[in-house]
């Protein structure tokens, strides 16, 4: 059984390849490429999967919602992706980019006895990426 739980957060980016020249940057990202950045309002559904408990329920919502709050949300929550996540140090802050820094954090802390399944950032409602965990 799965259950998905959705979150929300908002933090700022720009896309840029330092390698490539301002043109290149500009084709690329267009607006995106913005020197003083933008921001999203993402979407982030955390899928988790497993059996029932004695409980009835796959995870312990309070449990997963205080996991992602500060393991997740505090660590990207109105935050300059470029600058100030580590996690994404050295990388272009694009969704793809992000939502593997996101996967990596909550594996590299999961505490709980559903297994992480899938990891979905909605950047835009045509601009949605999802990985399997």
């Amino acid at each position: 059984m799965r259950l998905t739980r959705r979150y929300r957060f908002s933090a700022s980016h720009r896309l840029d390849v330092p390698s490539f020249t301002t043109e290149e940057n500009r084709r690329l990202f267009g607006k995106c490429n913005n020197p003083y950045g933008h921001g999203h309002d993402y979407v982030l559904d955390i899928t988790v999967e497993g059996q029932p408990d004695e409980s009835g329920q796959v995870v312990n919502r309070n449990a997963l919602d205080s996991f992602i709050a500060s393991n997740v949300l505090g660590r990207f929550e109105h935050k300059n992706l470029n600058v100030d996540v580590p996690e994404l140090a050295g990388a272009v802050p694009t969704t793809e980019n992000l939502a593997v820094a996101i996967r990596d954090v909550i594996a590299r802390e999961w505490p709980l006895r559903a297994r992480l399944s899938r990891v979905r950032v909605s950047e835009t409602e045509r601009n949605i990426f999802e990985l399997e965990a």
